[in-house]
């Protein structure tokens, strides 16, 4: 279990994005816990400081910058051992100043999507992800398969605009129509940076590949004790409950919650609302997506209330 104790060490992490996006890390030196592995700049609150106050400090005096700290990315509760933190993400895209080591600690710039996720300190790695993940996720609908050439021309157009991860959900479809679907969408998708998913279908994503990922259902969690997936391709979980979100930090790169909203895909269920999915994305170190009843239009809600963006079907296409 990853989650902190109450008390736990508030520790802010920066990540810092240049003009070409890359971003900055810094290696742990010899003598320090995790010596060796790499990890975005910060360090810990002081006692009474505000989490941007303490960010500011924190990065003029490892790097000797003054930096404009951006937007929340990502608040990640975990456990080193008994040692119990919050690592508080936030995104830095101005400073003055060049970045320097004045711990001692080596420096890197780097394009996040080419971060081995291997080299990073555990708690870092969520960080990496939430900076990978898009803030939008689209979702197919439930269709016949009759309409696989009209869904073949739609994802096409989404991927030619720019929709960087698309689930394909196509429950009425024999699993080999949505494996061909998948691969003759690959190369369009590999080239543009897009990432498709599948329903469920672990050993589908593994024959096509790199750029191929996994949505796992619910129902499939408790069967998993390690990612199923190579980390060049991304593990999604599906998830309802606070044991669901827990079992999901062990096996994949992030969760969708549902359902946030009232939704006509399941008119029968009680929606949770964004006091119960704020709570609960609190408490997992993975990134979340609000589902159930999602339209772009409340993305920026999502994100206040600590998710990774919004996750859906109908206003996505």
């Amino acid at each position: 279990m990853t989650a902190p104790t109450a008390g736990a060490m508030h520790v802010m992490a920066g990540v810092m994005l240049d003009a070409q996006g890359r971003v900055l890390l810094a290696q742990r030196p010899p003598g320090k816990h995790l010596a060796g592995l790499w990890e975005f700049p910060g360090g810990k609150l002081e006692a009474g400081e505000a989490p941007a106050d303490g960010l500011v400090r924190e990065l003029q005096e490892e790097l000797g910058i003054d930096a404009a700290i951006g937007e929340p990315l990502i608040r990640v509760p975990w456990r080193y051992g008994e040692r119990s933190l919050l690592l508080d993400a936030r995104v830095v895209r101005s400073w003055r100043g060049q970045p320097a080591s004045l711990d001692g600690q080596a420096l890197r710039w780097c394009a996040p999507a080419a971060v081995d996720l291997n080299l990073l300190a555990p708690a870092d790695r969520h960080i990496l992800r939430a900076l990978q993940l898009p803030a939008r996720y689209a979702i197919t609908a439930d269709v016949p398969v009759e309409e696989t050439g009209e869904w073949s021309r739609r994802i096409r157009g989404a991927i030619a605009a720019g929709e960087r991860m698309i689930l394909l959900r196509f429950p009425q479809w024999p699993v080999a129509q949505v494996r061909a679907l998948a691969a003759e969408l690959l190369p369009e998708a590999r080239d543009r940076g897009t990432h498709l998913l599948l329903s469920g279908d672990v050993d589908g994503a593994l024959a096509l590949g790199e750029g191929v990922g996994v949505q796992l259902k619910a129902a499939q969690l408790a069967t998993f004790h390690a990612r199923p997936l190579p980390l060049t391709q991304w593990v999604g979980a599906s998830c309802h409950r606070d044991d669901e979100l827990e079992q999901a930090q062990e096996v994949a790169d992030f969760a969708t919650l549902s359902p946030v909203a009232a939704t006509a895909t399941h008119p029968g269920v009680t929606p949770m609302g964004w006091a119960a999915f704020e709570a609960r994305v609190s408490g997992s170190a993975l990134p979340v997506y609000a589902l159930g009843g999602m339209s772009l239009a409340l993305l920026d809600t999502a994100r206040a209330a600590g998710g990774q963006g919004v996750a859906g079907i109908r206003g996505f296409w």
